[in-house]
């Protein structure tokens, strides 16, 4: 098989260009691409528990520590004991974090509108069933288990 005609290929190669690509945009303001991703993914008003940021960003605990801990020295977090279960942490944001929170959120408005504005809405439409098909197959074991069917 062609490499331009693979799935895997293109879904990859796609992928590594726009995190190379949100990487650039971070590095502005000296940061990355990841601690980008987990500022948008606190909650602003609550905070979130530390053990929730990792599932909700598909990131092994190991990584997330090592960002937590960046984005900690660089003042955008706060770690604070969680009032409702004292075996937790509770990951807040700082008002610097808020900040470079809303310029992670610009970033990723900009690339979707600058995107759509070369993609039909019916593209798009394909686009995400596609991807979302994809994600099922995997998620349900489909792809290397021959002994389930496609629903």
């Amino acid at each position: 098989m062609e490499k331009n005609k693979s799935i895997d290929h293109q879904l990859r190669a796609t992928w590594q260009a726009v995190a190379k690509l949100y990487n650039e945009q971070a590095a502005k303001f000296d940061s990355t691409m990841a601690s980008a991703f987990v500022l948008l993914n606190i909650d602003v008003e609550k905070g979130t528990p530390s053990t929730a940021l990792g599932p909700l960003m598909g990131m092994e605990p190991t990584s997330l520590s090592r960002i937590l801990k960046t984005m900690e020295k660089k003042g955008a977090i706060h770690r604070i004991k969680n009032p409702n279960d004292g075996r937790s942490v509770l990951i807040t944001l700082t008002e610097y974090g808020k900040e470079m929170r809303e310029l992670s959120k610009n970033s990723v408005y900009q690339f979707n509108n600058k995107v759509r504005e070369f993609i039909t809405t019916e593209e798009l439409e394909n686009f995400f069933k596609v991807t979302s098909t994809i994600n099922r197959l995997i998620a349900d074991k489909m792809i290397y288990n021959i002994n389930k069917k496609a629903v």
